[in-house]
């Protein structure tokens, strides 16, 4: 077991989405080698329906999960920061790792839209957690 496990937060603006899609399937791949949280900055009061079905396609249940506030608190403890979307509401730390991803909003999408966000994020993640040092468990 490695001295320090890498932990990575996924910031999307309302935290109903992109980001909780992020953070299950880095938590998914990476297992025990990775910690990882999710937050918004300007969260939602639930997740996007189309997204926990996409999700629970792939035997991935978001039943229990919900939208989070970003916190300075949840920056500074963190080694990797990845925005998707979220502009200026994400401080800024100094040595931290910093990635943003580009990624198209599933609140604008139909289910066949969001399978595709969806599949985007997970490769995108496996990408991650190989450049931060992590074994992909599945």
């Amino acid at each position: 077991m490695p001295d320090h496990i890498p932990e990575v937060l996924f910031v999307c603006v309302h935290n109903a989405g992109r980001s909780q899609m992020a953070a299950v399937f880095t938590q998914t791949l990476g297992g025990e080698g990775v910690r990882v949280r999710s937050a918004g900055s300007e969260p939602a009061d639930r997740l996007n329906p189309r997204v926990v079905e996409a999700m629970a396609e792939l035997g991935l249940d978001l039943s229990e999960q919900f939208p989070k506030p970003l916190t300075g608190d949840m920056v500074e403890s963190t080694d990797v920061v990845v925005t998707m979307g979220c502009g200026d509401a994400c401080p800024f730390y100094p040595g931290k790792r910093y990635e943003d991803w580009e990624l198209n909003d599933p609140a604008q999408a139909d289910l066949e839209g969001v399978r595709q966000i969806r599949d985007e994020i997970r490769s995108r993640v496996a990408t991650l957690l190989r450049d931060i040092g992590v074994k992909i468990a599945v």
